[in-house]
């Protein structure tokens, strides 16, 4: 027996080292990424792939009512594009992501140091959204100013069955059992609970709108309950969801670079609108983060996310919107924190990433991410750089144990993925 202990401390000195190479990009969520630091025994960890999926950048709200008639007691502020498309200026902050991008898959070897893309080096595509058609072109320009970068998606909203299944029922889903699972997560005292929790968030919100509290105007009068949505997923309802859509449109003026005056009407600090955002956490918690529907709404990208760790191009890019980084949070338990922001808020460009290491004898590893700007970087277009680089924040895996190899990441990810149903042709 006392002929193998060195083996068994050859092995825990080897695994320490992977870990602590693994570690060693890990830090603050506003520091760069390094190229991997050597390990213990001198041995660096080489960065193979990339895998993201990204939210597209700033748009106006997506339909002209952002809330019910006298919700608001003054007029919301209009837009220079059509609802739901990236904005001049949401296209400018995605096209700086892409320039600051670039440099770091560079620098850590990636991608060469210069020149076009190959076509087999690098994969990106969208959803059948315009918006996030244009996100890809945005970042693909960022990256790549002078060449010609393919950006794929579906032909049809029909056919966009990866970024949006339940919506194209692409997905087996029962409604009553997803029902189930939502409720599940509200606290004791159900909805009425979480709704007297966050009292102080509604009295903000009635102060952007200029409402007085307990008046018509007063959205947290109304009955809160989550929704059963038939071959869906629940939504949680009003108030929640209309609070959730205001705050998320108080965001995305202020990112735009409004004038603030513009920004709920004067009425808010930067602060009290990341305040306000915790309704868009709290709607996708509820939304996304209940196992059984997170499993049938995020199973298709998280296939083809795992397919390109595993045997795709150097880059691959999926664009596409917060839920589906909302739903893929919830189908691996991964959260995050931009600064700002609440926890596990998607911001507008942000995107969920998994970067793909290999050592010196072949075997892989998964570490991931968060990448995302500030609220400051993209109101202001601030150019991302060394002294003022983009939020990045590495997260556990659970169920994956550090350092979490690709195989055992692979098994973690197959074990929770739903079939699709058969496409009716």
């Amino acid at each position: 027996m006392n002929e193998i202990h060195p083996l068994r401390g050859l092995l825990a000195a080897a695994i320490a080292a992977i870990a602590a190479t693994l570690a060693a990009c890990a830090g603050p969520a506003t520091r760069a990424p390094q190229a991997s630091a050597p390990a213990a025994d001198g041995q660096a960890l080489q960065l193979e792939r990339v895998v993201m999926l990204m939210r597209h950048g700033v748009r106006p709200p997506t339909k002209a009512r952002v809330a019910p008639d006298g919700v608001a007691d003054q007029p919301w502020p209009s837009w220079t594009v059509g609802y739901g498309e990236l904005t001049p200026h949401g296209f400018e902050a995605v096209k700086r992501l892409g320039q600051w991008d670039i440099v770091q898959w560079r620098q850590r070897g990636l991608l060469p140091r210069s020149g076009c893309p190959s076509p087999d080096a690098v994969e990106i595509a969208a959803s059948a959204k315009s918006r996030t058609q244009d996100t890809a072109r945005a970042l693909a320009q960022g990256m790549w100013p002078e060449c010609k970068v393919d950006i794929a998606f579906p032909a049809t909203p029909e056919d966009d069955v990866q970024f949006h299944p339940l919506d194209v029922g692409a997905m087996p889903i029962d409604a009553d059992e997803a029902y189930r699972a939502v409720l599940a997560l509200a606290p004791p005292g159900g909805m009425k609970a979480e709704l007297a929790a966050r009292a102080p968030l509604f009295a903000l919100l009635n102060h952007a709108l200029g409402c007085t509290p307990g008046q018509a105007c007063d959205i947290s009068r109304m009955e809160p309950g989550i929704v059963r949505n038939e071959d869906d997923r629940p939504d949680v309802g009003d108030p929640f969801g209309l609070a959730s859509t205001i705050s998320q449109t108080f965001l995305l003026e202020y990112l735009e670079g409004k004038p603030m005056a513009d920004v709920a009407w004067g009425r808010l600090t930067p602060e009290q609108i990341g305040e306000l955002l915790e309704f868009h956490s709290i709607k996708f918690r509820y939304e996304g983060r209940a196992p059984y529907v997170a499993a049938r709404a995020a199973s298709p990208l998280a296939s083809r996310m795992l397919t390109a760790m595993e045997q795709g191009p150097a880059l691959t890019v999926l664009v596409g919107h917060d839920t589906n980084i909302a739903d893929l949070g919830g189908f691996l338990d991964l959260h995050w924190t931009v600064p700002g922001y609440p926890r596990d808020d998607p911001p507008p460009g942000g995107a969920l990433g998994f970067e793909v290491l290999a050592d010196a004898q072949g075997q892989r590893f998964v570490r991931a991410f968060y990448r995302s700007q500030t609220m400051p970087q993209v109101r202001e277009l601030q150019p991302l750089d060394a002294a003022n680089p983009a939020s990045l924040e590495y997260l556990p895996i659970p169920g994956c144990a550090e350092p979490c190899s690709l195989e055992q990441f692979g098994t973690l990810v197959r074990s929770r993925l739903v079939d699709p149903l058969p496409r009716k042709h």
